[in-house]
């Protein structure tokens, strides 16, 4: 199969995928849990098989640790009502990272968290979650190189991944398109990720990242790799493979996973959100700031986000007035603010909470183009 004809098969699956969800938003007043009843997570265990990962102190394999965990996650979350766990792989076998992703596209899912380990030849420690995004710098390439260099284990990879070099930098260039639309969500969930890691956990907050990791790109739904830890640290190491410890990682994240799910239920422009009867006829929102070439940083707070196009008047948004609507793709993102101060953007944070929009964020935009805020933050 040559590349022209993969990426033709790629975009029709997309638009054959958007056409479904378009069909269920149709017939479904929430648009995230529209067409299904459950909610669909597949838990990936990094490795396995001939590929044991990352080998670390007293010689830890990654691929065991990553197992042990996500079995734990999984047991978890299928004692919850309308959730339904898909795993990658159950034992030690080797899964390639086309297949992963596939699994998850099969199965319709509405979450793909695959689970890893980190290593290093000193003592470096701490927990930090990925999505995808193209490298920012030389450490995050050789990161998603380590982790994307899997491929080279699998049987005929030269057709699978035809044009694709997990050594070369330009390779990874193009893969965040597809996953452009649901950047937001899984920032969001690698967000609620770290923060437990951080406060109930007491590990080292490395935080959260971007790369051009093949088996986050393969997948049509919010996705984060979480690398647990580092099995190279001679304390790290054992606790992640220990079963306390890896215990008390994986209900981290099964807490993260259900957090995540209940604040994307409250976040989702739904029909109990809008009035039987609009009086006014919907408008075309605009920006409430216009950001001049001039300008530094703009700040804003996104409240929402849905394939609804809705009036921007208070009544759809919990009383919330002046709020933006900006179409990326097929999504509408809203978003209230629009300032270059830091400390009043937190503000509108709390105040966009406190309305019952429980995970609003922040976001930044450089010349009207937006930015990552991690980069902003590290600057100031």
């Amino acid at each position: 199969m040559n590349s022209q004809h993969f990426y033709k098969i790629k975009i029709t699956t997309k638009i054959l995928l958007s056409f479904v969800f378009f069909t269920a938003f149709l017939f479904s007043g929430t648009v995230t849990f529209a067409q299904k009843k459950d909610f669909v997570v597949v838990l990936d265990a990094g490795h396995g098989g001939k590929d044991p990962g990352k080998v670390g102190y007293r010689n830890i394999k990654e691929k065991n640790v990553a197992l042990k965990i996500v079995l734990q996650i999984g047991k978890l979350l299928e004692k919850e009502k309308n959730i339904k766990v898909i795993y990658t792989r159950k034992t030690d076998v080797f899964v390639d990272l086309w297949e992963r992703g596939s699994i998850a596209n099969r199965a319709n899912a509405d979450l793909f968290v695959s689970i890893h380990c980190n290593a290093h030849t000193s003592q470096a420690y701490g927990a930090e979650t990925w999505v995808l995004g193209t490298h920012a710098n030389k450490q995050n390439f050789e990161i998603a190189k380590s982790e994307n260099s899997v491929i080279l284990l699998e049987e005929n990879y030269e057709e699978k991944y035809k044009g694709f070099n997990p050594n070369k930098p330009e390779s990874i260039i193009g893969l965040t398109l597809m996953q452009e639309e649901y950047l937001d969500q899984s920032i969001q969930l690698a967000s609620i990720i770290q923060h437990r890691f951080k406060t109930e956990l007491k590990r080292k907050d490395r935080g959260v990242k971007q790369a051009g990791f093949v088996v986050l790109y393969q997948t049509y739904m919010p996705s984060v790799l979480i690398e647990t830890g580092f099995i190279t640290n001679k304390i790290e190491g054992p606790y992640l493979n220990s079963n306390a410890g890896s215990k008390k990682i994986a209900n981290s994240i099964y807490k993260d996973i259900i957090q995540y799910k209940n604040q994307l239920a409250l976040n989702s422009v739904a029909d109990s959100d809008i009035p039987k009867k609009i009086d006014e006829k919907p408008k075309e929102s605009t920006s409430q700031k216009t950001v001049s070439n001039n300008s530094n940083i703009i700040y804003k707070v996104q409240i929402a986000a849905g394939a609804r196009k809705l009036t921007t008047k208070s009544y759809n948004f919990k009383g919330i007035k002046n709020v933006e609507r900006v179409k990326v793709g097929r999504i509408y993102r809203y978003y209230i603010g629009s300032t270059s101060n830091y400390k009043n953007i937190k503000e509108k944070q709390k105040y966009a909470r406190k309305k019952g929009y429980k995970s609003a964020f922040i976001v930044a935009f450089k010349n009207g183009n937006r930015i990552p805020l991690e980069k902003v933050l590290s600057k100031s």
